[in-house]
């Protein structure tokens, strides 16, 4: 099968909706005649307008001259009829997210174009496998999964179903790149990489609501603030839409055999329920339109400061807290301490282990421990969350909120929940994504890269689990499993061995 690609090769892309005339105008940009196709005129009419309305915008700003701009838009065609589409060397289909609909575009397409023209479908969700299935060729149908804004999001999806001939799909690997994305490779599975991978950041933030951790707020605080994610989970199901995020999760619920690890949350059935469907409808987790107030984010009311700390020899991710700390007037003593704890007073300061402080607090026989969720980056973080023990007295407590406010930060405080709240969702995301490399889904490079690219993550899952260290990181899941009796919480076989063997998932 003759699969090489050129600037020269027709593609035809099917649909001309956002997705669809996005498609159609990268393909042109990088220089192949393209034929858009869509049943309804006005749908055609408006993906040209749109198309020509983003390349003026790219001359207006000096990323296009404008006769590249004009040449481009003179490489697409609008078609009527899908016979028009028989010299495609590609076909993209960008139409309804409904396999029968697919399948029977595909169908039709084989009586069309010719043998060697590749099938891809830009599908989201629906198995590449079952859109080939009963096709003449199914070795040719391939998934090319891109994201929204087409032009400007760099990750593409490059999806092998059961069938799909190898060479295939380094074709468009190949030919993604000309076009100028960044293209991953993965295995038909429910959600690919990116909404596989992605459904913890919205499944345990829902947890931790259910369990009255912390308000909407300050959970989209925390995730923003201390985690680097450009949008909490809750403000940004609410852009989604929480009925189109709650579908993608219980399509995924389903596809995977109704593992409870993708459980949809009754919280976010109800809102559904309700009508509140996030900026579309006026509401959801928030209330937006003229007049909306910004929500509060509670914080702890300043306290005094302790003189001095007390911290290991090595205090491991607390060592830029105990620098903050030592340049603003607190002094920091170093001792050979037999745990990883920082000592204010008769209290211990601890990063989250996925225990909860009270239990710490009874294991550990020190009534007065504060646990300390996870942040990026300790040395920059303006704002840190901490959990207190059951057992902590108030002027203990208030000792370590002061240390923490000595060295800069914000003191948000949550419930007392076991794993508290980033470390919760980056753990489970790391676990995750350590599926998908475990079930060969995908390479760990690609896995990370398709997170950073297609959800803007500030860092991949498993480049956090190897900064962190698989061995915290399964600890961490190890101790929300005991905690909540769930197989939700089982530890990947892929982080399991290199919690043992100490290696990393990039080395």
């Amino acid at each position: 099968m003759a699969v090489a690609l050129t600037a020269g090769t027709a593609v035809a892309v099917i649909g001309a909706g956002t997705m669809g005339s996005g498609i159609a105008h990268v393909a042109a940009r990088a220089g192949h005649p393209v034929a858009l196709f869509d049943a309804q005129p006005a749908a055609l009419a408006k993906a040209r307008a749109a198309i020509e309305k983003d390349l003026a915008f790219l001359v207006s700003k000096g990323r296009m001259a404008d006769e590249d701009a004009k040449a481009t838009l003179a490489r697409i065609r609008t078609v009527s009829t899908l016979s028009e589409l028989a010299d495609a060397g590609l076909v993209v289909e960008a139409i309804v997210e409904d396999r029968d609909a697919k399948r029977a575009l595909f169908r039709e397409l084989e009586g069309i174009v010719a043998e060697h023209a590749i099938l891809a479908s830009n599908t989201s969700s629906i198995s590449i496998t079952d859109i080939a299935a009963g096709l003449k060729h199914p070795g040719r149908v391939v998934g090319m999964h891109f994201f929204n804004p087409v032009p400007r999001m760099a990750l593409v999806e490059v999806i092998d179903g059961l069938q799909t001939d190898g060479v295939v799909a380094e074709a468009l690997l190949a030919t993604s790149r000309a076009w100028g994305k960044t293209p991953v490779r993965a295995k038909s599975t429910p959600g690919f990489i990116v909404n596989r991978v992605a459904r913890p950041y919205y499944g345990e933030a829902m947890r931790t609501l259910t369990e009255r951790a912390a308000p909407s707020a300050l959970l989209d605080a925390l995730l923003r603030e201390c985690g680097g994610f450009p949008m909490g989970p809750c403000e940004l199901m609410d852009l989604i839409g929480l009925d189109v995020n709650l579908a993608v999760t219980t399509s995924t619920f389903h596809a995977l055999g109704f593992d409870r690890r993708y459980a949809p949350s009754l919280i976010q059935q109800e809102l559904v329920r309700s009508g509140r469907h996030g900026r579309k409808s006026g509401a959801g987790f928030f209330t937006y339109g003229e007049g909306a107030a910004a929500p509060e984010i509670p914080s702890e009311l300043a306290c005094a400061a302790p003189a001095a700390v007390t911290a290991p020899t090595h205090a491991g991710p607390l060592e830029p807290l105990l620098a903050r700390m030592t340049a603003n007037g607190v002094s920091v003593a170093r001792l050979s301490l037999d745990d990883s704890a920082i000592h204010v007073g008769s209290a211990r300061l601890a990063l989250t282990d996925g225990r909860t402080a009270t239990r710490r607090a009874a294991e550990e026989g020190t009534p007065h421990f504060v646990t300390l969720d996870l942040a990026l980056d300790f040395e920059k973080t303006r704002r840190v969350a901490v959990a207190r023990a059951d057992q902590c007295g108030d002027a203990e407590y208030e000792g370590v909120v002061g240390a923490l406010q000595a060295a800069g930060c914000v003191v948000s405080r949550v419930d007392d929940i076991a794993g508290m709240v980033v470390m919760r969702i980056v753990a489970m995301l790391a676990n995750e994504a350590a599926d998908v490399v475990t079930q060969g889904i995908a390479s760990a490079a690609d896995a990370d890269t398709a997170m950073r690219l297609g959800t803007n993550y500030p860092i991949g899952p498993l480049a956090w689990a190897d900064r962190l260290g698989a061995k915290l990181v399964a600890e961490v899941l190890d101790n929300l499993r005991a905690h909540f009796g769930e197989e939700r919480y089982r530890v990947s076989p892929a982080l399991q061995r290199r919690r043992w063997s100490g290696g990393t998932f990039h080395e």
